[in-house]
This record gives structure tokens, sequence and C-alpha cells, in this order.
């Protein structure tokens, strides 16, 4: 299967400039899109919340995804190695046209996994490194270091907190919490760590 990816990040972008490269490029290779995968989103969303996760979980060996460029894949460098890491422990192959990139199963790709490996690992430890080094900095300077005295009701900020009167008339019921998780359309965890954060309990 061959897989055309178009992402734009706005409405006013418009996706026929992708598709008329795509097009061009595959006519030019003899190739054919088989699906075409097309959505408005920004690239800093985790690929997993668009429909570029979708297509990453059915892919199979052999398959080929081509998009003009490796930034519509994400916008970080991170993302993107995690995304081209997927692909290639299913052995599906990505080609972009801007970047001249090949992802595929020849001895150059394999190197070039190892080094997104490599690169990746190394920016985790850099990331662990840098938030030891700056907690062990706020409690050098007497700092408090953790959730804040108290803050265990200051749920005003969170995203079910708009709901709050009517959880709490739900609970008073006696509403099950998958039941008002469905109704809220949000999860069961997610609902019962509001409750605990903002002290609603359960008769």
């Amino acid at each position: 299967m061959v897989y055309g990816y178009i992402r734009v990040s706005s409405d006013k972008q418009t996706v026929e400039n992708q598709r008329f490269e795509i097009n061009a490029f595959c006519k030019k290779n003899d190739l054919q899109v088989d699906r075409w995968i097309e959505e408005t989103i920004s690239g800093t969303k985790s690929y997993k919340q668009r429909r570029l996760g979708g297509l990453l979980r059915v892919i199979k060996s052999n398959d080929l995804i081509v998009c003009s460029e490796l930034s519509r894949l994400g916008r970080s460098f991170y993302m993107i190695m995690e995304i081209l890491s997927v692909c290639m422990n299913k052995g599906c192959k990505v080609w972009t046209i801007k970047d001249g990139y090949r992802l595929g199963d020849d001895i150059q790709s394999k190197v070039l996994a190892f080094a997104f490996g490599i690169s990746a690992e190394i920016e985790r430890t850099l990331i662990s490194q840098r938030t030891k080094e700056a907690l062990a900095r706020r409690k050098a300077e007497g700092k408090h270091i953790g959730r804040k005295k108290g803050s265990i009701t200051d749920y005003e900020n969170l995203k079910l907190h708009r709901y709050h009167k009517k959880i709490v008339s739900l609970v008073k019921q006696g509403v099950s919490l998958y039941d008002i998780a469905r109704q809220l359309d949000c999860s069961y965890s997610q609902l019962k760590r509001y409750m605990e954060r903002c002290q609603i309990i359960q008769s």
C-alpha cells in the first residue's frame, strides 16, 4: 500500500500544493497512491492524537508513506524520530519529497534508525539531568519542592471544573461514575482523579 500523507496546521493553508507534489513525485517514480491521509492540525500535537497515529497502527511491512517533507510528520525532532522508529520497526518505508529522505530496509536506513535511537536516548538523559539540576538548585535556594500546601483544593483550572456543580448533583443522585464520565465525554479515571482532587464524596 502507498499512503499519501498531507498535514496543514490551519484552515487557511491548502492541501492542494502537497497533493500536487505527492502526485507528481509518485508519477515520476511509477507509483500510485492507494489511500490519502489528510488532516488540519498542528504538528506539535502528539501524532497519537492525529490521523497519522491511526495510520501508524495499521501500516504493514513494505507499505510506503509519502509526504512532502519531514516537518509534515511533526514539529519536533524527537517526535519525528519516534514516528520514524515506529515505521522502521514495522518495516514500513517513509519517503519525503523536499528533504529527499528514503527510510526503508537498506543499510543506510538502519544506520539512520540507529542514530535516531541514540539521539532519542541522549535527549531523554539530558531532560532528566536538567530536571534534577533544576530541583537541586531550587532546594539549595530554600524553595519548596512539590505540591504547595493546600493545593489539593486548588482545582479551578482543571478541565472538569466547569462541570463541578453538575458532577456534585449527579453524585448526590446516585449516578454511577461511568455514566457521569459518559455524559461529560471524559474517561472514568479522569473523573475519579478530579473528584479526589476536589474531595467530592460519593454517597
